[in-house]
């Protein structure tokens, strides 16, 4: 049977893609790349990955090709990193080859190039010099960040003493973390039961679940392609625009009532530091960046630290004998009357080792934030050329065997010597290493210490389900983002 004209184009368009991929896989190969799957025309190394579960699909990989090797998605390749020595390696002992934020299709079309988190280059130096130097002036009116830390735990403590049946703790959580971001970024906190308050973080949840899902894979892999096709995934573009509404209309609403002698928060400085760049065309401190800055930072300070807290419930729900002896160690310290501050963590070392593990166990970022090279270089023996993805998997960090004695349990021991002193562990990244590593560290660190330990101190936790029977690993084929779904409740103390 013949093929027709347009039968024939669609053969010749094949047969040339598949000789494209083969001859320039083989110019890889004599530059020496790293090793990898043996990848297949558009599909790339997809069959030897699951998309479902990503991260457990690469750990599996490092483990026949070893610390470093390379991946395709569809046609496009990535080298990944896996263990603390060849993660740290990479990102601090050759930080400015690493420092690059990896390209990204779907960024590009969700952003626009523009943003802190996602960018490169000059105007990424910029604006993380801005934000870094902002966040660390927080309390720009009359109060400190942990006074409003402090502050937002009193609601929520208020909140959960008012449920009187087991409840799910994850919209709580939620809204009181963004309620911290909200007043340093737009200068208020939303009352719980705010209904556009509710309303933007349910589509920022429906957002996160998306892109840990099947749909969300396959988006990162080929954004042109699913940007055009139907599906769930659809709901990622229709969810960023209606929050980026609601983040535009504070904007204006900061336009009309700045002053500029009295800035009350992050939106207030860069406006004024628009203003003072008005002149200059090449400025990065423009209204898209603004924008753009604005979404990262909301975004990035209400998702991961909100689900940092949700496992730390569910840990606390599962070993309570961990949650007596922090309660034991905070009534030896600071009482049942005094609120906790910051300056209390160094006297409470048995709290601190917790919460570290807490954020080591639930490891939220297995795979990190993408990056790239910004020159060709050579890396353990291998050629990695410029603007080549790279992936530093954080999971493999927090997971390494050769820097903690029980990797794949909770464990508190792992932050403590002999003595029961605090003890740091330079395998702790969950902020990831490095110039790239999260500008809203100390910020997270702060409310994970503060909110925890106010909720301890007021409240037994409870389970109607034994102990034994609860399950702390993250929900199957999620990519070992998403914690799983619990009830609990609390008693006074």
């Amino acid at each position: 049977m013949e093929l027709g004209v347009s039968g024939t184009l669609l053969l010749a368009v094949l047969v040339s893609l598949v000789l494209y991929f083969f001859i320039w896989r083989r110019k890889l190969k004599k530059k020496n790349t790293p090793p990898g799957p043996p990848p297949l025309p558009l599909l790339g190394t997809m069959l030897h990955m699951s998309p479902k579960e990503m991260p457990q699909s690469l750990m599996k990989l490092s483990e026949k090709y070893g610390p470093v090797f390379t991946i395709y998605l569809s046609s496009t390749p990535a080298v990944v990193l896996a263990g603390y020595d060849c993660v740290k390696e990479a990102l601090i002992d050759n930080g400015d080859v690493f420092s690059f934020r990896g390209p990204s299709e779907l960024a590009d079309l969700l952003f626009k190039g523009y943003g802190l988190i996602m960018t490169n280059g000059e105007r990424w130096k910029l604006l993380r010099r801005f934000s870094l130097s902002t966040l660390r002036n927080f309390g720009m009116g009359k109060r400190s960040i942990e006074e409003r830390i402090q502050e937002e735990a009193h609601y929520l403590t208020e909140e959960f003493k008012k449920k009187s049946t087991p409840f799910e703790p994850t919209d709580l959580l939620t809204l009181a973390v963004s309620n911290v971001i909200c007043s340093v970024v737009f200068g208020e906190r939303f009352d719980y039961e705010d209904v556009k308050f509710r309303t933007i973080l349910t589509l920022l949840k429906e957002v996160s679940l998306l892109m840990s899902s099947v749909w969300g894979i396959l988006l990162n892999i080929f954004p042109k392609t699913f940007r055009i096709l139907p599906g769930p995934h659809q709901k990622v573009f229709r969810n960023l625009e209606k929050m980026k509404a609601f983040v535009a209309e504070s904007l204006e609403s900061h336009k009309e009532t700045l002053d500029r002698n009295c800035p009350r928060d992050f939106i207030d400085c860069f406006l004024i530091k628009m203003e003072e760049e008005k002149d200059n065309p090449k400025t990065e401190f423009h209204f898209d960046n603004l924008f753009g800055t604005v979404m990262d930072l909301f975004i990035a300070g209400t998702e991961t630290t909100s689900t940092s807290l949700k496992y730390g419930l569910l840990y606390l729900l599962k070993y309570p004998e961990v949650e007596r002896k922090i309660q034991e160690e905070m009534d030896c310290v600071i009482g049942q009357n005094r609120c906790c501050s910051v300056e209390d963590r160094v006297q409470l070392p048995y709290t601190d080792a917790v919460i570290h593990e807490i954020q080591r166990f639930a490891d939220i970022t297995p795979l990190g934030l993408p990056r790239a090279t910004d020159r060709d270089t050579t890396f353990r023996g291998y050629h990695i050329p410029k603007g080549i993805l790279v992936f530093p998997m954080l999971t493999s960090v927090l997971k390494d065997p050769k820097c903690f004695k029980n990797p794949k349990h909770f464990d508190p021991t792992n932050f403590l010597n002999d003595s029961g002193k605090f003890q740091k562990n330079e395998a702790f990244v969950p902020f990831s290493l490095g110039k790239r590593s999260c500008i809203g560290e100390g910020l997270a660190r702060m409310e994970l210490f503060l909110f925890l330990t106010n909720l301890l101190q007021r409240f037994n936790l409870k389970s109607e389900v034994a102990p034994e029977d609860l399950e702390i690993s993250p929900e199957p084929n999620k990519n070992g983002a998403v914690p799983r779904t619990y009830q609990m409740y609390v008693t006074s103390r």
